[in-house]
């Protein structure tokens, strides 16, 4: 379902501010695979991401989606094959429509817009059972404007809409970060039956070595815009936060120092 190969990108190419930051990073995603990314700071997760969605070109290599070459397609053409749900809670919805506007928006995204009725009964029915889901009391709220739901519940929210139109491919870019932690595993918990449900191919870059571990089948490290560690199924399930460590060590020569990461 996804394809990176040998991608690169560097910022402020022959300057004092020139940032190397992704070095060659090759990835392949099965359909379904669910796949976690961690790394410290500036470790190349969200550029990663970022270079998948469209959002700036890699300067060489390719990425392909289902088997489609997207590396020079745009951001905006490139929207139709993914959904995106991203660290900052306000970002993804139109807080001053109401919770059934937002998801009319997500379920005609990418169809041609008419002259008609906004929202019809029988798709208000539908949003009302699959606000259901997120166990959040939303069915019930559905005049609610979005700008006075609490932080998880617009996460919830948006990760809902982004998956409406089941996409090709999901991207959570630190999806949980801005939350408190019981609400941010609360908001994984749906994640994981979301993705499960609909069988979606996703890749979810968390600061949370435990989150990284215990969601997903695969597991890649990344550190200075390179792939140093990649693995799945059982030996995935093994892992513990100390093996990440070491691993990590053994492959950077480094110790790993963040502590958002192993603390958190």
């Amino acid at each position: 379902m996804l394809d990176i190969i040998n991608i690169h990108k560097t910022f402020n190419p022959g300057t004092i501010n020139e940032k190397v930051a992704l070095a060659g990073v090759t990835l392949h995603l099965e359909e379904g695979d669910f796949c976690t990314v961690i790394g410290g700071n500036g470790a190349g997760k969200s550029t990663t991401l970022n270079a998948v969605a469209g959002v700036w070109p890699v300067d060489s290599g390719a990425i392909l989606i289902d088997g489609e070459n997207v590396t020079g397609v745009s951001e905006y053409q490139r929207a139709k094959w993914l959904g995106r749900v991203f660290q900052d809670p306000m970002t993804g919805t139109a807080a001053t429509m109401e919770i059934q506007e937002n998801m009319a928006l997500a379920a005609r995204r990418g169809l041609r817009r008419g002259l008609r009725w906004g929202i019809t009964a029988k798709e208000r029915e539908e949003f009302r059972e699959q606000l259901k889901i997120l166990e959040l009391g939303l069915e019930d709220r559905m005049t609610t404007k979005v700008g006075l739901l609490s932080g998880g519940q617009r996460q919830a929210l948006t990760l809902l809409m982004a998956t409406l139109k089941r996409p090709r491919l999901l991207l959570l870019d630190e999806h949980t970060a801005a939350l408190d932690p019981k609400t941010a595993q609360k908001v994984l918990r749906i994640t994981d039956t979301i993705i499960n449900e609909h069988k979606l191919t996703a890749l979810m870059v968390t600061h949370n070595m435990k989150d990284a571990i215990s969601h997903g089948n695969r597991l890649i490290m990344m550190h200075e815009g390179k792939i140093i560690f990649n693995v799945s199924g059982e030996a995935k399930r093994r892992l513990t936060v100390k093996d990440l460590m070491q691993q990590f060590e053994a492959v950077s020569g480094e110790e790993f120092a963040s502590d958002k990461a192993i603390l958190a």
